[in-house]
This record gives structure tokens, sequence and C-alpha cells, in this order.
């Protein structure tokens, strides 16, 4: 019992600790409101109901500057197609007398010491975040595209940038209620995977003035971040406005944690009797009050008829060590691993795991991805890959001689059986490959170390190999769309050049070399529209998403333009038309985000 109880509260509280380690899917136009399309959300993961049936900064944005960082869980539709029916609370007084809505809880706070909604996020422009108006003030519509967006996105920079924009300190518009359009970014952080960044704006609103979009989402962050505890502010409204019975074993949950075992179990009682909830997940929440010492007996925990992780049985099952089968673990969302990466209670070998995935899509900056390697290797008996991988990274940032390193960062590189564990290694080596001397031998064509700077945002060092490069190479198309200063001599014959060794499917790579040299303005009208016509390619292509993020350029709005841009950037960097990544690259320019433009550019030469 007592490992049990020093569980649950290294689960209730260890969160903060991932921030430590944490320094900071289909390109398609119906992703968008208003003639977009309307495709099926990306339902929240959710227990299954019975049958009732470091070198110094450069220009370019620095690798993880944001920080560290849906519905209910059990038998409840997604957060996005909860109604926002709250009354709009930003009033600038906090009145002493405002009426309480039935179902929630009144702060026992003076007027002064209540957060407006107003103005919501952590991140201001001093630390790295965007300004207060990033997004406009189309609030309903910014929302809209929240809740179309599923989180996965090609760009792992692109991820990096959405993050910074959704953890900003931004003004709520007039046209949506500031609980709501946090509940939004909230929901699109954890589909996203980062659930610390999701938990901040979560806790920036007083729980008492959380709508019920944002009761629901409060939910699913919690339990994202292994946290049940989190979840007792909002039981009386989840009760009263969410799903009854997942809220009900929440609060069976909170009356545990206060050493009341009799509401505790009656509440239980009822949800059982109900037959609405799985059996296992009701199973799992006696498994936490067991551990609070308010449960009245033991709870074993077997997998056998268990098809899927949702995030009641990660967040359960994570709070109390309940181990989950391998099977369940490889299968689950992506956005789980990274969840699963974030939560500092969670086994070592279960995080390693699923630390490549979240370094390749940006969870894990080149540094976090580094250090959580490193304490793994620190623990006893570390596994025989885990030695090797650590044993190669020692040698890429330690080894004497540069020809050496180099020959390190090769192996890691070259060891990755998958696309997502060879740009995960590409990753992690960004500081190495910053430090690697330029005099070292690496060849005419050493496109995955200067891949690799550019991953870790280092692109003053990348641009001090320009001498060592073959012009039309693989590495000079990342120098060209990746320095900070254009190259000299990019012509049609040097892109030409470059398609010439373009083993991509299609000219894939070529196409998206000459879109990002074309958004970035650093090649001539002329000369794009005869590369184009040579590569076959519309790189002018309207769409209303391309019209949408032009216009959002126009308005001078860089959150909206950061969300537009991931929007278009859905699924695998084979799926983005090249086009797209025109319209990226040149309307994050046009809002002074070029460095992140240059990194997104040069990061799908190197992931194609």
């Amino acid at each position: 019992m007592t490992k049990k109880l020093l569980t649950l509260t290294v689960a209730l509280s260890g969160t903060a600790l991932a921030a430590a380690l944490v320094l900071p899917a289909l390109a398609q136009e119906s992703l968008l409101p208003e003639g977009f399309g309307n495709p099926a959300d990306t339902p929240a993961p959710r227990p299954t109901p019975t049958p009732s049936q470091t070198p110094a900064p450069t220009s370019a944005p620095k690798n993880g500057t944001t920080p560290p960082p849906v519905t209910s869980s059990v038998g409840a539709t997604d957060t996005a197609g909860t109604p926002a029916d709250a009354a709009d609370e930003k009033g600038e007084d906090g009145e002493d007398g405002e009426e309480v809505t039935p179902g929630t809880l009144k702060y026992d706070l003076p007027p002064g010491a209540r957060r407006l909604l107003t103005r919501i996020g952590p991140l201001t422009p001093e630390t790295g975040g965007l300004a207060p108006d990033a997004f406009g003030v189309r609030g309903q519509y910014a929302a809209a595209i929240m809740r179309r967006t599923n989180g996965q996105f090609a760009s792992r920079w692109g991820q990096i940038l959405l993050r910074r924009a959704l953890v900003s300190a931004i003004d709520t518009p007039d046209t949506i209620n500031g609980a709501d359009l946090a509940a939004d970014r909230a929901s699109l952080l954890l589909r996203m995977g980062e659930s610390l960044a999701a938990r901040w704006i979560v806790q920036a609103v007083d729980y008492d003035r959380a709508s019920p979009r944002l009761v629901a989402t409060a939910q699913q962050t919690y339990l994202a971040n292994a946290d049940p505890a989190g979840m007792c502010p909002y039981v009386p409204a989840g009760l009263a406005h969410g799903d009854e019975q997942a809220w009900r074993l929440a609060s069976a949950i909170c009356s545990g944690l206060s050493g009341e075992a009799g509401p505790a179990g009656w509440a239980i009682g009822r949800v059982r009797s109900s037959g609405k909830i799985s059996n296992f997940d009701i199973l799992l929440t006696e498994r936490v009050l067991g551990a609070t010492g308010s449960g009245r007996r033991s709870t074993t925990i077997e997998w056998d008829n268990v098809d899927r992780l949702t995030s009641w049985r990660f967040g359960m099952a994570t709070a109390t060590a309940v181990p989950v089968p391998e099977p369940l673990r490889t299968s689950a969302p992506a956005n789980m691993k990274g969840w699963t990466v974030l939560a500092p209670m969670t086994e070592m070998a279960n995080r390693v795991a699923a630390a490549p995935e979240a370094a390749a899509r940006g969870v894990l900056s080149s540094e976090a991805y580094v250090s959580l390697l490193s304490a793994a290797a620190g623990e006893e008996e570390p596994a025989e890959a885990l030695a090797a991988q650590t044993e190669q990274l020692r040698a890429a940032f330690g080894a004497a001689d540069g020809g050496e390193r180099y020959t390190a960062m090769q192996r890691l590189w070259g060891a990755g059986t998958t696309p997502v564990q060879s740009y995960a290694a590409i990753v992690s080596t960004a500081r190495a490959a910053a430090a690697l001397p330029v005099s070292t031998d690496v060849g005419s064509d050493p496109w995955q170390l200067l891949g690799s700077m550019l991953a870790g945002g280092y692109d003053a060092n990348a641009i001090a190999w320009v001498p060592k490069v073959t012009v039309g190479s693989r590495a000079w198309g990342l120098l060209a769309v990746g320095s900070p200063r254009p190259l000299n001599g990019t012509t049609a014959g040097t892109v030409g050049q470059f398609s010439g060794d373009d083993d991509s499917a299609g000219f894939l790579r070529s196409k998206f070399l000459l879109a990002g040299l074309a958004g970035l303005g650093r090649i001539e009208t002329g000369v794009v529209a005869s590369a184009a016509s040579d590569l076959e390619v519309d790189l002018g292509k309207q769409t209303r998403w391309s019209r949408a993020i032009m216009a959002a350029a126009e308005r001078r709005e860089p959150g909206m333009v950061a969300l537009l841009a991931a929007a278009g950037m859905q699924g695998e960097w084979s799926k983005v038309p090249p086009y797209h990544l025109y319209y990226i690259v040149r309307a994050l320019r046009e809002v002074g985000l070029a460095s992140e433009a240059r990194m997104i550019a040069a990061e799908a030469l190197v992931r194609v």
C-alpha cells in the first residue's frame, strides 16, 4: 500500500517534473470552415462503454522554445462538438455578486485576484510568445479551424510554431467566450500530444469560470497528464453539464482523495449498476481509490479483453503504475505517445519507446530527447540497443577527432528502421552537428549533417558549410532555403541540377525546393515560372485554403497564419501539395516569421 500511495503521489504532482526534460496528416482544403468541407472530427480516446447494449542561439527559432508544454473520456462525444452554451464571462470587474451557474463552485477570492477571460495564455512576447492580437478578431472562425485540425502534422517545425501560438497570451475576440476558445486551444494541443501545454491553457482559466466545453476538455487534459486529482474542481460542473457517468467516476476518486470512502463507494456503485461504462474502466477507478486508502479491497487489473488504450485507461493506469501491455501502447493514437513521454511517472522503457515519435513530431526538443536517453541509459542494466545508441551519442558529442564524431553521427542516422526513427536520430544530433568543425571531411553532399543542424535551428552554423557543398546537391538545396541569407547563383539551372539528382517520387523534393525558394522570394518570378513548367507544378493554384492563409497574412495575424499553415500540413510530407508549402512559407515570411518559414522549407527537403 505504501508503494501505491507513493506512486499516486508522484502521478498527481509529477507532471511539473516533465518540464525539466522539455525545452519547450493529409493536407486538405476540407479542414477549414465556410466551404472547406466537413471531415469527421478525430474523436478523443475514451473508455469503451459496455453494450447496453547547447551552441548559442542563432537567428532561427530555437528548437522547442515554447514552454513544455475533448470531452468526457467515458461514453461522451468529442469536445469539439460540445455546444458553446455558456454565457460570456469576460467582465473586467469580476463582480462580487455575480450569479453562480448551477453545478459550479464559486471562488472565495477578492475580485482583484480573479483571472480575466479577455486574455488567456502563459507566453508573452517578452518570453517568446506571439502578440496578443495574433489571432485577429474572428474568434469563432479560429475556433472552428482548431476543431477541424487533427493535430498530426507533417512538419516538426510546424508543430513547434503552432504550440508557441496556442500557448501565447492572446486576446479573446468579442465573438467568442474566452473559456470556449481556451477549450479549443487545449483540445488541439492534446491532439498534438502536447499534454503539458494543454494543462497550461486549462489552468489559465479559473475553474468556476469554465464553460461546459472547457470542463470536458479539463477532464481530458488531466487524464493526459495522469493527474486524477486535477479533475476534482470541475466535478460539480461536470455532473451538471457533462457526461454524468464519467464525472461520477471522477467524483468517486475525489471523494476518496478527501478520505470519504462512503460517497466514493456509492458513486462507484451507481456507475456499475447503470451498465453504461465498461467494468474494466470501473476497476481502474477502484485501483486509484485503493491507492488513496479509500478502497475497500485490492483490485487486480487484467487487460485480456481490452482492445484499445483510451485516455481514461491511460490516465488511470499511469497514475497508479499499472503496466500497460506493449501491443496496446504500440497501437495507441500518435498523440498518446507524446503524453507517455511527458508523463514522468511512466516506466522509463515506455517513455524511451515513445520518444522517437515525440522528437520527430516536435513534442521533444533535441536537447530534451538526448537528456531522456541519457537518463534512461543511467539506470541499472539499460537495454542493449539503448546502451549502443547512447554510446554513439557520446562519441558524436565528445570524440576528440571531428572525423570520429561525424562517423558516430552517421551510424546513428543509419540505424533507424522507420522514417520516424531516422528523423528522430537527425534531431538528436543537432547540437553535435552544429559544433562539428568545418574542416572535417564530410564529403560533398552532407545533407544529413546540415539537416540535423537545421532541425535544431542552428542556421548560422549551417551556413558556414556553404563552401564545402556542391551546387545542385541535396545539401545545397537545404542551404538555399534554410540559410539566414540567400545564396548567390540560385537560378533555374541550379534548380535543374538539383532535380537531376532527385530520387524522390514524382520529383517532390525538387518541387518543394522551388516552392520554398519562391515563398522566400529568393528566386526571380520568371525563373519560378520556367522551373515550375519543367517540373509540371502549379505553385499559384488558388483554393479556399490558399486565399484564407494569404488573407490572414495581409491582416498581419501570425497566430492565424500558423494555424492555417498547420492545417495545410496534416499527414505526411508525401501528401502535402507543393503549392501548400509555397503559400505557407510566403505567408509566414510576410507576418515576420521568416525563420520558421525557412526551417519548415528545409525540413521538407530532409524528409522526402
